[in-house]
């Protein structure tokens, strides 16, 4: 079992493990929920930014609307990486380049859903392409935090 890790947040960090909780169950603790409210705050400005650059390049240059998003999707999460190291899971072990190189392949699985969702919600419903986009965002955050929070900056 490899030590208890901690991000910063003060006492009962790394509470969920130490209860010996496993699986989901370690995503439901005052810690984790404390992370992932600082995980919104910095998903919702990159976002913010994503949406952005999804706009200008539909609307500006004429790019399609899915690998539009997808280039919104990579620019905000690099954003967030940075964000989310000193932040939300501050104090982490995990090194810069690796932790990069693990939050881009879990930004690639939330790329996947986002790209599919969105595609999907566009070709089968008549949404506005960035209400799609907002919609289809609540899913991909949710599983990049757990697969940070669990995976990448091992904090839960």
């Amino acid at each position: 079992m490899r030590p208890l890790e901690t991000n910063g947040a003060g006492p009962g960090q790394g509470e969920a493990r130490a209860q010996g909780r496993s699986g989901l169950a370690r995503f439901f603790s005052r810690r984790v929920g404390r992370m992932l409210v600082r995980n919104t705050v910095v998903s919702t400005g990159a976002f913010a930014l994503g949406l952005a650059v999804l706009w200008l390049l539909v609307q500006r240059f004429g790019v399609p609307e899915v690998p539009a998003a997808a280039v919104g999707f990579l620019v905000a999460n690099t954003l967030h990486y940075v964000l989310g190291r000193a932040w939300i899971f501050r104090g982490t072990k995990r090194g810069v380049r690796s932790g990069y190189v693990i939050f881009l392949a879990n930004a690639a699985v939330g790329l996947a859903i986002t790209v599919s969702m969105y595609a999907a919600l566009l070709e089968f419903t008549d949404i506005h392409y960035l209400v799609a986009r907002v919609i289809v965002s609540v899913f991909a955050g949710l599983a990049i935090f757990a697969l940070n929070a669990s995976l990448n900056f091992r904090q839960v």
